[in-house]
């Protein structure tokens, strides 16, 4: 067997009847599930000890699965926040005719709030918990002119410690100011009992506002594990939805420009608002009047992300000094809608080209003797400079290999090259610190060496 047979069939494993060719990095693949385009296997990734999810896509076939992997794959590589899935690796063919299939590396999380609320009731702590965290990554996603458009419990990923991250951002879409939004709707097929009801209602265009819709609907679910709006159809999910928030004043009516529907909200019997506590007497008060604030008919009174995050219910939490937003927000560059399949799996290759795929995709490069490059330098410099310019950062020399290398056995003195005797701990990131906090760590920093060097002068007197 060839050297490359060998790496070809290590490379390869098979879950369920799928093949996954993602090795020799990621081994020992487990299955965890799959939807409409797409498996999920967890991983072992090689290089960190750590595992992996890896999600399988095969979209090309469908021009519809095509728009959603590149706009995932789009707003994914560019987004970083904790609340939401990062991605850490893309894996591909090197061309576009080779590539049939898409593997996507993100972190491992055990479940989704979906799974949880099928098996456990949630404490008050819980549930505050949970959804100051999808507030803070919805924080972000709106930050960057983007709508999720589809945030429902099992698109929201827990691990064992309640971190959570947003994902599934396959419905995405990039809310541009100069752009006119009316024609958003024709693909809009989220899950329904999340729906808004300016989206069934068909208004002009819509907001990042139905993204907080669907963040009350989860908040009820939250309260008591069941749906709060389970319509088994369009009508069905209105009438559910009127029955608990109440029939739409004249104000709020106006919001809907289509007539027929109008009309068929006119034509109702009129309906009164429930009490919130009725229908979740244990729920904490402070819970319930954000909820209101949330699932409020007329988006342009509904809550935003940022009073939402201020809310009392979440004052434990909130911190807005911690709760990013996206510095390079999303353009909108292009409708996919449009598009055919294949400029959208060319697309999808272009933006996808990771480092990993382009050196693949390179022709082969023969290594070039350095004394041809150095003819009168000393061997020895030449072995050290090659053992210092080596790819893999693990077979690189370190530093006190490189000391006791022969090129400088002349000077090499281990009992004359010292070390730190305090080493550095990592105390905390600064990236995210604001000025303020910064310029008074500046001069805590200023101040204690000024005293540092104050008590070397005084011992340095007593001494003499």
């Amino acid at each position: 067997m060839t050297t490359l047979e060998a790496q070809t069939r290590n490379a390869i494993e098979e879950v369920h009847g799928q093949v996954f060719e993602v090795g020799p990095r990621y081994i020992n693949l487990s299955y965890i599930g799959e939807g409409a385009y797409g498996m999920v296997v967890s991983a072992l990734d090689v290089e960190t000890r750590e595992r992996v999810a890896i999600k399988k896509i095969s979209p090309f076939e469908h021009q519809t699965f095509c728009q959603r992997t590149l706009r995932e794959i789009k707003i994914l590589t560019r987004f970083k926040h904790e609340n939401i899935i990062n991605i850490q690796e893309i894996i591909r063919a090197p061309s576009v005719e080779q590539m049939k299939d898409i593997y996507i590396v993100q972190c491992l999380m055990e479940t989704d709030l979906y799974k949880l609320l099928k098996t456990q009731k949630l404490s008050n702590d819980h549930i505050c918990y949970f959804l100051y965290q999808i507030l803070r990554g919805l924080k972000y996603i709106h930050s960057a002119n983007v709508i999720h458009r589809d945030l429902k419990p099992s698109n929201l990923l827990l691990n064992t410690t309640c971190d959570l991250k947003i994902c599934d951002f396959g419905l995405a879409r990039v809310t541009d100011p100069g752009h006119d939004h009316t024609g958003f709707l024709t693909e809009y097929v989220a899950t329904r009992w999340y729906r808004a009801p300016e989206i069934m209602l068909n208004s002009k265009g819509y907001t990042k506002s139905i993204d907080v819709w669907s963040v009350g609907c989860i908040l009820a679910e939250m309260l008591n594990n069941r749906p709060l709006f389970p319509g088994k159809h369009y009508l069905d999910q209105l009438n559910l939805i009127l029955a608990v928030i109440g029939s739409p004043s004249q104000e709020d009516l106006q919001c809907i420009i289509n007539e027929k529907a109008r009309s068929y909200l006119l034509s109702l019997p009129h309906k009164v608002k429930q009490p919130w506590l009725r229908m979740y007497p244990s729920a904490d008060p402070r819970a319930l009047d954000l909820l209101d604030k949330m699932l409020t008919f007329n988006p342009n009174k509904r809550i935003n992300i940022e009073d939402a995050l201020a809310h009392p219910y979440l004052e434990q939490y909130y911190d807005p000094n911690d709760e990013p937003v996206c510095e390079e927000p999303f353009t909108l560059e292009m409708e996919l809608d449009d598009l055919p399949k294949e400029t959208l799996k060319e697309l999808i290759f272009q933006e996808t080209a990771t480092a990993r795929s382009y050196l693949l995709s390179l022709p082969h490069k023969v290594k070039q003797p350095w004394l041809r490059m150095y003819p009168s330098a000393d061997p020895r410099a030449l072995d050290l400079l090659d053992k210092m310019l080596t790819f893999n950062p693990n077979k690189r020399i370190n530093i006190e290999d490189a000391l006791a290398h022969p090129y400088l056995e002349q000077y090499y003195d281990p009992n004359d090259e010292p070390v730190c005797e305090e080493p550095f701990t990592l105390e905390m990131e600064l990236d995210d610190l604001p000025k303020e906090t910064l310029k008074e760590l500046i001069f805590q920093e200023t101040e204690n060496h000024y005293k540092r060097m104050q008590e070397a002068k005084l011992q340095s007197a007593a001494q003499q």
